[in-house]
C-alpha cells in the first residue's frame, strides 16, 4: 500500500517539532535571529496541524492550536521591534544621510534668523534642526527598548509550567501524536494531494476577491491572502516527501507570493509606525521633515512591493 498518511505526518511534526525545541537555547542566549527561528518554527508547526487537522483527534488538536498560538504571540511582539529596529536603521542610512540634514539645518537655521527667531526654540525642545541622531534615538533606540522588554517576558514565559507542559507534549508528539486512527491508515499521497488541493482553493478564492474590495479593506485582505500563502507553502514543504516535485514546485509559488506580500506589510507598517512617532513626538522642523522622508520611503517601497503582486498571483489560477 505505500507510505500510509499517518507515518508521512509524523515524520513531518518530528522535523517541525525539532527545529521549535532546538531553537530554544539560543533565545535564551538571545542570539541573533533566534526569535525568528523559534516564532517561524512554531508558526509553521500550528500551520502544518491546521491544514493535516483531519488526520488527528479534534480535541488534542485544538488545545495544541492554542499553546502554539500562545507562544507564537509572545515572540512575535519581539520579532516584530527586532524587525522594525532593524528596517529604521536601514532607512535612516539609506534617506537620512548626515551631510543631507546638515544642509537643512543650515537652511532651517537662516530661515528663522531672517524671520527673528531665536535658536532657544529649538534646542529648548531638543528638536534641533537637522537632528537625524535625534530621529534615529526616536526610532531605533525605541524599538531596541520593546524588543530587550519582550524579550524579558520570553524568558519568564520559557521558565515557567505553561511552556514546560508544551514542550513535553511536543517532545511526546514527535512521534506519538493523536492520529486519527482510520484517516491515519490511508495512503499519504490521496490524502495530502487532497490538502493542498483545498489549501490552494482557499488562497484562490481570497486572491479572486482581491479587486473588487474597497482600498481601505485592501490591505487586511493583502495580508490575509499572505498567511493563506504562507499556510499553502507550509503544506506544500510538509508534503515533498511523498508528492515530490509537484509539492515543491507549488510550494516555491507560494513563498514567493508570501515574500511579496510580506515586503509590502512590512513597508506598510513601517510607515503608519514612523508617521504614529512623529505624531506623539509633535515633529517641527528638519525632525519633521526626517519623519515625512522616511514615511514616504516606505510609501514607495509598499508599491514597489505590490507591483509584483499580480505575477507572484498568478499561479493560482492554473
Amino acid at each position: 500500500m505505500g507510505v500510509t498518511a499517518g507515518n508521512a505526518i509524523v515524520a513531518t511534526l518530528r522535523d517541525d517539532v525539532d527545529r521549535l525545541l532546538a531553537a530554544e537555547p539560543e533565545v535564551r542566549a538571545d542570539e541573533w535571529d533566534s526569535v525568528h527561528q523559534m516564532r517561524v518554527a512554531t508558526r509553521r508547526l500550528r500551520s502544518v496541524l491546521r491544514s493535516y487537522r483531519s488526520l488527528f483527534e479534534p480535541a488534542p488538536i485544538a488545545a495544541m492550536q492554542e499553546e502554539l498560538k500562545w507562544l507564537a504571540d509572545l515572540l512575535g511582539v519581539a520579532r516584530d521591534a527586532e524587525v522594525r529596529a532593524e528596517r529604521f536603521v536601514a532607512l535612516l542610512a539609506a534617506h537620512a544621510p548626515q551631510d543631507e540634514f546638515a544642509r537643512l539645518a543650515t537652511e532651517s537655521r537662516a530661515a528663522e534668523t531672517e524671520a527673528g527667531a531665536t535658536g532657544a526654540s529649538t534646542v529648548g525642545n531638543g528638536y534641533v534642526p537637522g537632528a537625524t541622531e535625534y530621529v534615529r534615538t526616536d526610532l531605533v533606540d525605541a524599538e531596541k527598548a520593546r524588543y530587550a522588554s519582550a524579550h524579558a517576558e520570553i524568558l519568564a514565559a520559557l521558565d515557567g509550567k505553561r511552556y514546560h507542559a508544551l514542550r513535553h507534549e511536543l517532545s511526546v508528539w514527535r512521534t506519538h501524536p493523536p492520529l486519527h486512527a482510520h484517516r491515519a491508515g490511508i495512503p499519504a499521497a490521496e490524502v495530502f494531494e487532497r490538502i493542498l488541493r483545498k489549501d490552494r482553493k482557499r488562497l484562490r478564492r481570497l486572491v479572486y476577491a482581491e479587486p473588487a474590495v474597497s482600498a481601505d479593506d485592501r490591505v487586511e485582505l493583502l495580508h490575509d491572502i499572505r498567511k493563506s500563502a504562507k499556510r499553502l507553502r507550509y503544506s506544500c514543504e510538509g508534503a515533498v516527501e511523498v508528492l515530490g516535485s509537484a509539492a515543491k514546485d507549488l510550494g516555491t509559488e507560494a513563498k514567493r507570493l508570501q515574500t511579496v506580500l510580506g515586503d509590502h506589510r512590512d513597508a506598510v507598517e513601517s510607515r503608519d509606525a514612523i508617521l504614529a512617532r512623529a505624531t506623539e513626538t509633535h515633529a517641527t522642523g528638519v525632525n519633521a521633515t526626517i519623519y515625512e522622508l522616511l514615511a514616504d520611503a516606505e510609501e514607495i517601497a509598499a508599491g514597489e512591493a505590490l507591483a509584483k503582486y499580480p505575477t507572484a498571483a498568478a499561479f493560482v489560477s492554473g
